[in-house]
C-alpha cells in the first residue's frame, strides 16, 4: 500500500538576515510559493502543511495551494526554536485530526532552486531502501575542501589545522570526496523521526543535489544570487 506523505513547509514571519524573506517576491512571484509549487508538481505527496507564525504568510501560502490549519505557537517561532518542535507540533495537531502518515517531507521555503524531481527522487530512493529510515540532500565540497584550509597562529602564519607547517595543497583530481548537508530536502518515516527527532542517524541515506541548487537564502546577496540563478533556470540556460 502507498504511504501517505505530507510535505512540511516551515515559514517563519521573523528573519533577521533578510526582512520578510519567506515572502520576498523572487523574479515577482513570493519566496515561498516557489516551494509550495513544485511540492505541488509531486506524484508522491498527499498533503503540503505550512507551518507558520505569520498571518500574511499563511494567506499566501493558502492562496497558492498549502494548508494552513493554525498559526504557529509563538514558543515554536523564536530564533532558538528547533525544526524538531516545530515538525512534533504539526504531526500532534494532524494527529489530533485523525490524520496520519507514514512519511514527512520537510521542505525549506530558503532553498526555492530544489524541484519536483529532486522531491520524488529522494522519496522513491527511501521506499526502495527498506533499511533506510531517512534522506537528506548533500552538495560536494569544493572550494571549501578541508584540504584547502588554514588556520593562522598567534604570529601570523598560515598552518595547517592540527598546527603543523606541512602544507601540501592537492589538485582537485586528487581530493577525496567530502560533502555537506545544503538544505534543501529532508525526509524520514515518521515513526522514526518521534523516536529520534533528527534526520540525522546511522540508517540516513544521501541524495547529491546539483551544484546550482545547493544555494539557499539567507541575506540579501543570497537572494540576488538565487533569483540569477532561477532565472537561468527557468530559461533553460541550466
Amino acid at each position: 500500500m502507498k504511504p501517505k506523505i505530507l510535505a512540511l513547509i516551515p515559514a517563519r514571519g521573523g528573519s533577521k538576515g533578510l526582512h520578510k524573506k519567506n515572502i520576498r517576491p523572487l523574479l515577482g512571484k513570493p519566496l515561498i510559493v516557489w516551494t509550495i509549487e513544485e511540492a505541488k508538481k509531486s506524484k508522491y505527496i498527499d498533503k503540503i502543511l505550512v507551518s507558520t507564525d505569520d498571518k500574511e504568510i499563511a494567506h499566501i501560502s493558502r492562496e497558492n495551494g498549502a494548508e494552513v490549519p493554525f498559526l504557529r505557537p509563538k514558543e515554536f517561532a523564536e530564533d532558538t526554536s528547533k525544526t524538531a518542535d516545530v515538525i512534533i507540533h504539526a504531526l500532534d495537531f494532524l494527529a489530533r485530526r485523525n490524520e496520519q502518515f507514514s512519511l514527512i517531507v520537510l521542505l525549506e521555503p530558503t532553498s526555492p532552486l530544489r524541484d519536483a524531481a529532486d522531491i520524488d527522487t529522494c522519496i522513491k530512493k527511501l521506499l526502495d531502501t527498506p533499511e533506510a529510515k531517512a534522506i537528506v540532500s548533500v552538495a560536494k565540497l569544493e572550494s571549501g575542501h578541508p584540504e584547502f584550509n588554514v588556520i593562522i597562529n598567534p604570529d601570523g602564519f598560515i598552518r595547517k589545522s592540527d598546527g603543523s607547517s606541512n602544507i601540501n595543497i592537492l589538485r582537485r583530481q586528487e581530493l577525496s570526496d567530502v560533502f555537506f548537508f545544503d538544505g534543501s530536502l529532508y525526509i524520514s518515516w515518521i515513526e522514526t523521526f518521534r523516536e529520534r527527532r533528527t534526520f540525522y542517524h546511522e540508517l540516513t541515506l544521501a541524495y547529491i543535489i546539483q551544484k546550482y541548487k545547493l544555494l539557499e537564502v539567507d541575506d540579501l546577496s543570497d537572494f540576488i544570487c538565487v533569483e540569477a540563478l532561477m532565472d537561468a533556470k527557468l530559461r533553460g540556460v541550466l
